[in-house]
């Protein structure tokens, strides 16, 4: 497991009030122990709830009812700040930090000055309890504080406090604290979005994000696997698990999160049994998702917007995963029902030009973890149907991109530097999950082939997961564009009559890898 690097502890602790250097030390001294007896144990580790499965499938956190303040609230900095939208962009807007210890009465300050946040709005306090484990894991408490901002104007910036009982955003002490935010246009207009997968929490992760924030995103997208604080990532009572990383993961984003909405879905190492069978108990304390999906609290993954003219839909491919089967088949197809439906209205949409999905597993990768079939059997499908404009996915640690796909085959070369169009080509698959973890690679003889580096295009030997979890082996054609490196995906959407998609990858330098365009009926 990677050890979190922020840099100079003394330098960290230097800039932290009382109440966060004690939950810093506490934090520390619970990973080391962690650390230091987890490599002593042979095979799983014991990590489950309490109770039974049923009762642990009503997992999702209530308001505390302790929150009675173990410190004065004046003592506990909020730290982790991350925005997400709303159902509707334009109006809505999420706000969620956590603090050290639980507080009392926290709330946000918004207005449309920095100087003036008089309205005042009341936020939710969820405690979230990690169980000890005896010789692995301490037991742990971790504190999540959500606000919900409704009936904003669009295109509008709005500035943001967050505070509690002791500790105002208004009050000069702590005016530092103040972030803002832009809600979405009320028609459409040219923006920039980012996206990748599978970052953790490492100065990597760190970079990717700086890269990020230079790109002045509207939104970003995150394809799963997050944090890692399951680094096992089997869904799986059995699996390890830190949850301390996540107070460092959120730490990590702030910079990015509390300006960006930060729109998660989840991967196979966000499914965290310690809390309840289908692992979502976690997810629905640390982040605010769009009520937008076909059961936002059973499935908090599974989400839609539509921002500017383009619709985007979230996906929790933990459902039909046949490589990691822990939550095969928990939405009885219901997911899978709602997104024909869902996909069909995006189409059917006169201010919507352009469909994105994004999820975790793969439809379509050569590199370790290779295609899931699952994906490809239960949604290409419907992406075929409804003409989805561009599939984002993380799970393998590299960047790779098709040509457009069509009937599993190459319905179009589309070369670095091309363009498509879906309505006669076919879907670009993108596997962008170099957002920090490890690298992975490619099969063995088979070299990396990007801007600046392109390489002849050859066949590549892969395979695809099956249903009975054997992996089916299969010479592909689709796969164009391989970066072994840590990257994201930028993808500019321009409107009106030349609409279009342009699509770059950039490494963690900056440097562009892959661009190409995508453009309806061109």
């Amino acid at each position: 497991m990677e050890t979190p690097d922020f840099g100079i502890p003394e330098q960290l602790v230097r800039r932290m009030s009382m109440a966060e250097q004690y939950e810093y030390l506490r934090a520390r001294l619970s990973r080391r122990r962690t650390l230091v007896t987890a490599g002593a144990v042979a095979g799983g580790l014991l990590t489950g709830c309490s109770g039974s499965d049923s009762a642990a499938r009503d997992r999702s956190p209530t308001p505390s009812a302790t929150a009675t303040g173990r410190v004065p609230g004046s003592a506990v900095t909020p730290f982790g700040r991350h925005l997400a939208f709303g159902a509707d962009p334009k109006t809505q807007m999420r706000i969620s930090w956590q603090v050290p210890f639980a507080v009392k009465k926290p709330f946000v300050r918004v207005g449309l000055r920095p100087e003036d946040l008089s309205r005042r709005i009341e936020a939710e306090l969820r405690d979230l309890h990690t169980p000890g484990v005896e010789g692995v894991r301490m037991a742990y408490d971790q504190y999540y504080v959500h606000a919900a901002l409704d009936g904003l104007k669009p295109g509008t910036t709005y500035y943001y406090g967050i505070g509690h009982e002791g500790f105002d955003p208004a009050s000069p002490r702590h005016r530092s604290t103040i972030g803002s935010f832009r809600t979405a246009p009320a028609s459409p207009e040219r923006f920039v979005f980012t996206a990748f997968g599978d970052q953790g929490v490492n100065r990597n992760a760190r970079a990717t994000d700086k890269v990020l924030l230079r790109q002045n995103p509207a939104f970003h997208l995150h394809a799963g696997d997050i944090c890692y604080a399951n680094p096992t990532g089997h869904g799986e009572k059995s699996d390890l698990f830190v949850p301390d990383l996540w107070d460092y993961f959120l730490k990590q984003t702030e910079p990015v999160a509390k300006s960006v909405p930060w729109m998660v879905t989840t991967g196979n190492h966000d499914m965290e049994a310690v809390y309840s069978s289908d692992g979502y108990g976690g997810q629905l304390a640390r982040f605010s998702f769009p009520d937008s999906g076909f059961d936002p609290g059973g499935a908090p993954g599974v989400y839609s917007f539509v921002y500017g003219n383009v619709g985007v839909v979230a996906l929790d491919a933990n459902d039909v995963s046949y490589e990691i089967p822990a939550n095969l088949g928990y939405t009885d197809g219901r997911q899978t029902a709602w997104l024909d439906r869902r996909l069909g209205e995006l189409r059917a949409s006169a201010s919507v030009d352009f469909i994105v999905a994004f999820f975790h597993h793969c439809a379509y990768s050569t590199s370790k973890h290779a295609s899931d079939g699952g994906v490809r059997d239960k949604w290409v499908p419907l992406f075929a149907k409804h003409q989805v404009d561009l599939v984002i996915n993380g799970h393998n640690h590299v960047y790779e991109r098709t040509d457009a796909v069509k009937d599993g085959g190459v319905g179009r070369a589309v070369p670095v530097g091309g363009s498509t169009d879906p309505t006669r080509d076919g879907i670009v698959y993108v596997t962008a999950g170099g957002g920090g973890k490890d690298l992975y690679g490619f099969p063995d003889g088979v070299k990396d082939s990007y801007e600046k580096r392109v390489r002849n295009h050859d066949s590549v030997e892969s395979f695809h997961w099956t249903k009975s979890r054997d992996k089916k082996e299969e010479t592909v054609e689709w796969s164009r564009v391989r970066y072994t490196g840590f990257s994201l995906l930028s993808v500019e959407a321009e409107t009106g009559a030349k609409a279009r998609l342009k699509v770059s990858a950039l490494a963690s330098d900056g440097e562009r890898v892959d661009h190409f365009e995508i453009r309806r009926g061109a």
